[in-house]
């Protein structure tokens, strides 16, 4: 058995897909039931005995400061997360990385998944009947990954948290390190990177009830969930369009963002009461979509 050295919680993200309330704070910041969705998972690993935390932030990065003061955890910043894929955060650890969790800020577990110990390395999955995009697992008689596939169906797929055990942490730093400089690499996730060397990389599945991990890409999804999203989100910006429109939050629906010429997001595109809008971050104004 390992015992668990740390946590590393992934913060960086500019989360586009949760818009509007992305452009407003971080969606680790978002109340989910009453607690806070980073602050939640926080308190799980503390129950847990595991008591150094580091919280890797970029995006709107003064916002999760309050957390040091709050619960004793450690800020390190990726300065590189507008440029590079998640690979950046990990790299930006590296010297915490030892027998580590890995999380995912916006995760909500139902139940408290971590442990004082852990036996080795291992991706926790969760199972998919229809056909999802997710990144799918295959794993041997003995639950050592052995193929990872992007899409399927009947299929375990990644979601939640990730424990590295040391060699897996060292083997996985000297990797990051060799590839670093290499064009190549600045869109991969680190998931990328673990799929392309398997051979060296030896992770477990660790498999879970659909109800014990949930992952929230979008408010609509995030209403499913929490029933008070439907109509009282707390966004400026979906009040704004509340007094625009004359209508209810929950008639604001199919939610995409909107990028410039430069990849970066300018806006968003919704439906409402059968007509499409766009949204304009910087004047704060619609337009009606002719179709």
């Amino acid at each position: 058995m390992n015992k668990v050295d740390n946590a590393i919680i992934m913060a960086a993200g500019t989360s586009s897909r949760f818009i509007p309330i992305s452009y407003e704070k971080p969606k680790a910041l978002i109340e989910v039931k009453g607690e806070i969705l980073i602050e939640r998972q926080i308190c799980q690993l503390k129950e847990a005995g595991i008591s150094e935390i580091i919280i890797v932030v970029g995006y709107k990065k003064e916002q999760f400061y309050y957390l040091q003061d709050k619960f004793g955890v450690i800020i390190v910043e990726n300065t590189e997360y507008t440029l590079r894929n998640n690979h950046s955060s990990i790299y930006a650890v590296r010297e915490y990385l030892k027998n580590s969790y890995i999380c995912s800020a916006d995760n909500y577990f139902s139940v408290n998944p971590f442990q004082r110990q852990e036996q080795e390395a291992f991706y926790a999955a969760v199972y998919a009947d229809a056909e999802t995009k997710e990144w799918c697992l295959e794993a041997d008689n003995d639950g050592w990954i052995r193929d990872v596939t992007i899409g399927g169906a009947k299929a375990w797929y990644m979601l939640g948290h990730v424990f590295w055990d040391a060699k897996f942490s060292e083997t996985f730093v000297q990797l990051l390190k060799r590839d670093y400089e290499k064009l190549e690499i600045i869109d991969k996730l680190w998931e990328a990177i673990y799929m392309e060397n398997l051979a060296v990389l030896k992770m477990k599945i660790k498999k879970y009830h659909a109800d014990e991990i949930y992952e929230f890409d979008s408010l609509e999804e995030l209403r499913e969930f929490d029933g008070k999203y439907k109509n009282h989100s707390g966004s400026e910006i979906m009040q704004n369009i509340v007094m625009q429109l004359q209508c209810q939050e929950e008639e604001i629906v199919d939610l995409l963002p909107r990028t410039d010429a430069l990849g970066n997001v300018s806006g968003f595109a919704f439906s409402c009461q059968n007509k499409v809008y766009h949204y304009q971050y910087a004047q704060g104004k619609l337009k009606e979509k002719k179709v």
